[in-house]
């Protein structure tokens, strides 16, 4: 039978070692931005084994779009037009053609250009508006390091295949 101090120790190791894992790719000790992710990060933690993300309603994909990886849309979040940072609509994911070797390296909020007047914000930043796909757009990489920033669209340290 263990003591209680003991199960105290035991549990306060196990907690520090989940901590750990969940340090974000790019924190930065004043940057507010992290403290405001801290809802994504919950919510999108649990797709970092890739295939985890289609529990979550998050499709795959096979097309790797360079500097922004594999995305995996989920089409019921796409449809609502709502922006809530603990439902991204798409994770990003990097790594080879094989689904279950691919890593999560960032979020995307989705919003279609038709269901708002303007450009939504998140986290103090407006959504790019891409006019192909006629969409608003917002990444967050928080898996992956981007030295061009953390909301900042395209990722030059995130690699397709050959």
């Amino acid at each position: 039978m263990f003591s209680r101090p003991l199960k105290a120790a035991v549990a306060a190791a196990i907690a520090g070692a989940f901590s750990l894992t969940a340090a974000p790719a790019q924190a930065a000790p004043a940057d507010d931005a992290w403290a405001a992710l801290v809802p994504t990060y919950a919510a999108t933690g649990k797709y970092a084994y890739e295939p985890f993300a289609p529990t979550g309603g998050y499709a795959r994909t096979n097309a790797c779009v360079p500097h922004m990886g594999y995305h995996y849309v989920n089409g019921q979040l796409l449809a609502d037009p709502a922006v809530d940072p603990a439902k991204p609509e798409a994770l990003l994911y990097e790594g080879g053609s094989t689904t279950s070797t691919r890593k999560l390296v960032g979020v995307e909020w989705i919003v279609p250009d038709t269901a708002v007047t303007k450009a939504p914000t998140l986290f103090g930043q407006t959504f790019s508006h891409d006019t192909v796909l006629k969409v608003y757009s917002l990444h967050a990489w928080i898996y992956k390091r981007n030295p061009d920033g953390l909301f900042t669209a395209f990722n030059p340290t995130v690699t397709c295949p050959a």
